[in-house]
């Protein structure tokens, strides 16, 4: 485990010590120094942060001069993609603009697990794929911490909803409430035949060309990870199709934080549910680096810091 000074607040900023981080793409990109354009945007040669972590639970330690929203003792929560990494530590120093206040109702691990992914799944439905009640939904990377809340999004609106995962996680799926579950080593979902409403992607591992033929005539495909070369692909894709038919294809440009309020009633209210990978400890971090990459979780990676 890395040793470091415990840091001091800017004006703006709240020292938190971290109760509950998990583990996303972003840790695995950066770690593994791809895609090439994250080495532009986080460091060339090494990664411009040298403690990773992206969200958090915690309790506010010291407040900065000119920092007013929160007081010491205050439990609070956030993605703080926006501000700098850091969350894989015992304390972190964050603008206290990201942050909001922790409900009680949630535990730390599970406050820790909702920013990032559920509110992926949030903005592709409600702002780019504006998903409708009864549609044909598919997910792709079911199991994952985007997926999970996806589904429970969808059937909210009584949409079917359809499941594309590795085959270890299908009973799983099934229990949470997927209507139709695909292991995609037997079966490759843009070639069966079917088409849907709306296709929420996490993995973005097939040709653009071929998530087209999978819609129906009006239907929105959302790519929220994957390949630079993939997501390029459906970028000039998507504007292709718009020429000769009435199909989108979108990228999902994460706004951190925002609807988090709105996402974080559904789970106090009980309309959604928190899937847990863990918790571990952060001794782990390394390996749960790896392990996320595999795409192996169920859920969201969480580790229990204090």
């Amino acid at each position: 485990m890395q040793v470091v000074e415990e840091p001091v607040p800017k004006e703006n900023e709240v020292l938190i010590r971290v109760q509950a981080t998990t583990v996303n793409d972003y840790d695995w990109s950066l770690a593994r120094g791809k895609p090439y354009l994250y080495r532009l945007m986080f460091g060339l040669l090494r990664p411009k942060y040298t403690i990773f972590g992206m969200e958090l639970s915690g309790i506010v330690e010291e407040t900065g001069i000119s920092a007013k929203k929160f007081v010491i003792g205050d439990e609070v929560f956030g993605d703080i993609s926006d501000h700098g990494f850091g969350t894989f530590a015992e304390y972190v120093c964050v603008d206290e603009n990201v942050l909001r206040h922790k409900p009680l109702a949630l535990s730390f691990e599970e406050a820790a697990s909702i920013p990032h992914a559920a509110l992926l799944a949030l903005q592709s439905f409600k702002i780019v794929g504006n998903l409708q009640a009864g549609q044909q939904v598919l997910i792709n990377g079911a199991g994952g911490g985007v997926g999970v809340t996806a589904l429970y999004l969808a059937t909210m609106q009584d949409c079917v909803v359809t499941g594309v995962d590795s085959a270890d996680k299908l009973a799983g799926l099934r229990q949470m409430g997927y209507d139709h579950v695909i292991d995609y080593r037997q079966q490759d979902f843009t070639k069966n035949g079917k088409t849907y409403d709306v296709i929420l992607d996490c993995k973005t591992n097939r040709p653009p060309w071929a998530y087209l033929r999978s819609l129906k005539k009006t239907g929105t495909y959302i790519t929220v990870g994957g390949k630079l070369s993939s997501l390029l692909g459906v970028l000039f894709f998507g504007r292709l199709s718009r020429l000769f038919s009435e199909k989108g294809m979108r990228i999902l440009a994460l706004k951190p934080n925002d609807g988090l309020e709105e996402i974080v009633n559904h789970y106090v209210g009980g309309d959604i549910k928190c899937l847990i990978d863990g918790p571990y400890t952060l001794d782990e971090v390394p390996d749960l680096v790896e392990y996320f990459g595999l795409g192996k979780h169920k859920g969201k990676i969480v580790v229990k810091v204090s």
